[in-house]
């Protein structure tokens, strides 16, 4: 995938730097829905000159060229995800964890909402709130 993002930069000209695709590399291996921070803090220490605004830049740029969702969870910050087929997140109000929902048709709503407001629908997200197994079982011991 490195080549991929290599020549993806190069074509819209933004310069391919190690930090950038050391921040790509490990949000397309993670699951974890991160946000700068935590990107910054997994990445810090094997790049100590990075910056946080590094991160920041870099989301902006992995989003312009279509490698990265921003989702807004309902966090003070936003969260990235570097899967792009359009699917539902999840998220813990307990421990904040954000995780991907699959196998929802969300195609018959999106056309309900599309034929019900005669809007020609260009993109959604849809965001779920509640509480995950772990900490239910934490709370109800």
């Amino acid at each position: 995938m490195e080549v991929c993002i290599t020549s993806l930069l190069r074509d819209k000209g933004f310069k391919v730097t190690p930090q950038r695709l050391a921040i790509y590399n490990m949000l397309s291996s993670t699951k974890s829905h991160p946000n700068a921070e935590m990107i910054f803090n997994e990445l810090q220490a094997m790049y100590p000159t990075m910056s946080l605004a590094t991160v920041y830049k870099t989301m902006e740029i992995l989003k312009e060229i279509g490698l990265v969702q921003v989702l807004n969870a309902g966090e003070d910050s936003f969260r990235y995800d570097a899967v792009m087929t359009n699917h539902p997140h999840v998220r813990c109000t307990e421990c904040g964890k954000v995780e991907d929902v699959y196998d929802i048709n969300i195609d018959a709503f999106v056309s309900e909402v599309s034929q019900g407001t005669k809007y020609q629908i260009m993109g959604q997200q849809f965001y779920f709130h509640g509480i995950c197994p772990t900490c239910q079982r934490k709370n109800s011991n």
